[in-house]
């Protein structure tokens, strides 16, 4: 497989081997549902501990993303063969300016630069995290920090930009276009990204000359389940859709919701949804019956469910790398993603494991030639299931892996 690293080759920086990584997440994934971008950190970290690299795991005594309470305690302690160290978040942030600062934002305005810093410094922040870095961080070779839009993230990663690796999960949102965003792509030694279209992206938004820019991913156990057990067990006698992750607007969920109303009330086929994940899930009475929102779910059930399923369905647009949909590919179904997102779309042309929509009359047209062709279900889902084994396996990322924390820079655009 070809390289996945780029640079301009205007500088070449060292490639000794990187012995010492500190990675840097606002949350640590341990049990319970935690996000992608944190479940990517931790799955880098341990696979760097493999190849035998001295890895610490920096992040916050958070656990719940909405009111960033420290809810554990700080201190060190073995986590599964990795060093986690665990610091209080800042208490005295001011929520309402934040929030206040996020919306406008969010909305397309325009911040100075007092405000900009304003919102980075009332985001989630750890003084103790930093402090340990000012202190102990010469000690390592390499430092490695995500994602991109917290003020953990862009505070730790400039104490010592040099030797600082990002891994944004960068979205096309307002956020990315702050100046304060583009500083710290433009100040950090290197980039780790998830997909292309994540990079070119970021390529279109930032200046990324003399920066070392390498797509690496997540590595993916590939699995095996038996796909009729799911509907046996939860007395499910119609094809189903699933959807799995969290239930926002930014994730595509009302959106889902929508489309599976019209397709029944238009179609008048008896086909279910099935939603695995947290948060709230706004369902019509008409439509109760129809749905089995599961809520968080045990990796082994959640891909039962999805082997049993008629397609995967991921209406979000703003991903990096969709590890839900790579794990649907795993369980052999295929896939329906919104077109407007640049990644799903990608992986589902590069693997020939799906179908992407950008309006109703498309899905429609798309779920109901799943439904009735089995041949094509199964085709779809075995060039998915190809994919993600080629380019997602544990031998593919680890070498990725080492390019890029090693900085080996053997292919040039």
């Amino acid at each position: 497989m070809p390289s996945q690293n780029i640079t301009d080759g205007s500088s070449q920086p060292p490639s000794r081997r990187a012995s010492r990584i500190a990675v840097i997440s606002p949350r640590f994934p341990e049990g319970g549902a935690v996000g992608g971008a944190e479940t990517l950190l931790r799955d880098l970290a341990e696979r760097m501990r493999l190849q035998g690299r001295d890895v610490t795991f920096l992040t916050t005594c958070a656990t719940n993303h909405f009111t960033w309470a420290n809810d554990l305690q700080p201190g060190t302690r073995t986590v599964s063969g990795l060093n986690v160290r665990f610091f209080p978040v800042d208490e005295d942030r001011d929520t309402e300016l934040f929030l206040r600062l996020q919306r406008t934002i969010s909305a397309g305005g325009v911040l100075n630069d007092e405000e900009e810093s304003a919102w980075i410094n009332n985001s989630v922040n750890s003084v103790s995290l930093y402090d340990h870095l000012r202190e102990e961080g010469a000690n390592y070779d390499r430092i490695i920090a995500g994602p991109y839009l917290f003020g953990l993230t862009c505070n730790a990663a400039l104490i010592h930009p040099d030797r600082t690796l990002l891994v944004p999960c960068l979205h096309d949102e307002p956020f990315a276009r702050t100046r304060i965003v583009a500083s710290l792509f433009a100040r950090v030694a290197g980039i780790l990204f998830n997909s292309r279209p994540e990079m070119a992206l970021a390529m279109a938004l930032f200046h990324l000359k003399q920066k070392c820019l390498f797509v690496v991913g997540k590595g993916m156990t590939p699995f095996s389940v038996d796909p009729s057990s799911f509907a046996r067990t939860n007395g499910i006698t119609a094809p189903y859709v699933i959807y799995c992750g969290r239930r926002e607007p930014l994730k595509g969920t009302p959106l889902l919701i929508d489309y599976f109303s019209a397709f029944r009330a238009r179609t008048s086929r008896d086909v279910k949804l099935v939603l695995t994940g947290t948060g709230p899930l706004n369902v019509p009475s008409e439509l109760e019956s129809h749905v089995l929102d599961l809520g968080y779910v045990s990796e082994d059930k959640k891909h039962e469910a999805m082997a049993g399923a008629v397609a995967f369905c991921h209406p979000s647009v703003n991903e990096s790398l969709s590890i839900v949909l790579l794990e649907s590919w795993l369980a052999g179904t295929p896939a329906l993603v919104n077109s407007r997102c640049d990644v799903t779309r990608h992986q589902c042309h590069a693997s020939n494991g799906g179908f992407w929509f950008r309006t109703y009359p498309e899905f429609e047209e798309e779920l109901c030639a799943l439904l009735d062709n089995s041949a094509l279900r199964d085709t779809l889902g075995r060039s998915g299931r190809d994919f993600v084994l080629e380019r997602y396996s544990r031998k593919a990322i680890d070498a990725l892996i080492s390019d890029s924390v090693d900085y080996r820079l053997f292919e040039r655009i």
